[in-house]
């Protein structure tokens, strides 16, 4: 488990891992990030309290640097990747170790169901839950069990890991989605089962998330241009969506300014129909039932479904121009820029 400032979902994220039966031995390796909110603090009083945990170093704070670094410190044949934002459901390990036998699969995982406290976190939840805020990807929500591109989180055969080379440290975001990608290139299948269940609890303030996807949606530029038609069609919509806002605004000045007139006008006007279309797609996802417990939900909705979309949009069409090069996901730093020392 990589951790990094993440003191008030901790806690709950470790309890969820020691509660998992399990016939054999087992181990927690927390790879502890730079934290400034006591999450460091909280993490040894945690491993005092259980010798099961066990605490490595991870300065440089990356996510891939911090896995790695754990996996290493680890004992055992098999590798359950968590998250301290997330909480693993009663029985997640022990199905998933049957899973991983029944399927002869190198990688399996499950569901990511997000959840949320406050009105703007069950907003950001309610996005995550549905195919029009992340796209569709399969561990957002499916039914299918089966051989999948990528898997959320992982249960994983250490052989397979050591075989490919564990994560790649030059990549900061999607790092999950490029180790799948090697796992599939080496032969070794990666498994989906929508019995495997996790609890994600996404970020908690619209300046967190907008830093969060632009972020990601840089890393997944960078993988663009690295991996090229490696990357399934679902990856452009968001970049696309940001550049018809950009076309809609410039013919929108020139129709103001007169610029623009006549004929030419009205068929230029057709770059509105998609955003027209956009636009009550989110209305939609607002307003229909289950849109939001809350009027502030449902207004929280019309707002972090666009910010999602264009945030990401935007990093990715920086990384795939210019690589993602530094760019890290500081949305849970404050007021930090990079949470690199």
């Amino acid at each position: 488990m990589p951790v990094l400032n993440e003191r008030a979902y901790l806690e709950h994220a470790v309890a969820s891992v020691l509660a998992q039966e399990l016939a054999g031995p087992s181990e927690l390796v927390l790879a502890l990030g730079p934290s400034t909110d006591g999450t460091t603090k909280l993490a040894q009083q945690l491993a005092a309290s259980d010798d099961r945990i066990r605490l490595v170093d991870n300065p440089d704070a990356h996510i891939p640097v911090g896995l790695n670094a754990a996996i290493r410190a680890s004992r055992y044949a098999t590798i359950v990747r968590v998250d301290a934002h997330s909480e693993l459901a009663p029985g997640y390990a022990q199905r998933a170790l049957a899973t991983l036998e029944r399927t002869g699969a190198a990688n399996v995982g499950g569901v990511m169901h997000a959840e949320g406290r406050a009105p703007f976190q069950k907003a950001v939840a309610r996005a995550y839950n549905s195919p029009i805020g992340l796209g569709g990807g399969a561990y957002h929500g499916t039914t299918h069990e089966g051989e999948a591109e990528s898997a959320y989180l992982g249960v994983m055969r250490r052989s397979v890991l050591e075989e490919v080379g564990l994560f790649d440290e030059t990549i900061r975001r999607g790092e999950d989605w490029e180790l799948n990608l090697r796992i599939r290139q080496a032969g070794h299948k990666v498994w989906l089962d929508p019995a495997l269940q996790v609890t994600y609890w996404p970020r908690e303030s619209w300046w967190r998330l907008a830093r969060q996807f632009r972020a990601t949606g840089a890393w997944r530029g960078e993988l663009v241009r690295r991996y090229g038609r490696s990357n399934g069609l679902r990856f452009f919509a968001p970049p696309a969506l940001l550049l018809g806002v950009v076309l809609a605004v410039i013919v929108g000045a020139l129709q103001l300014t007169r610029v623009l007139g006549g004929i030419a006008s009205v068929v230029a006007s057709i770059v509105y129909l998609p955003l027209i279309a956009y636009a009550l797609l989110v209305a939609f996802m607002a307003l229909r039932p289950g849109g939001g417990e809350s009027a502030r939900e449902r207004v929280w909705t019309l707002a972090v479904l666009p910010t999602m979309h264009l945030a990401w949009g935007y990093g990715f069409i920086v990384g795939v121009l210019r690589g993602a090069r530094d760019t890290v996901d500081a949305s849970r730093l404050g007021t930090q820029n990079t949470p690199l020392p």
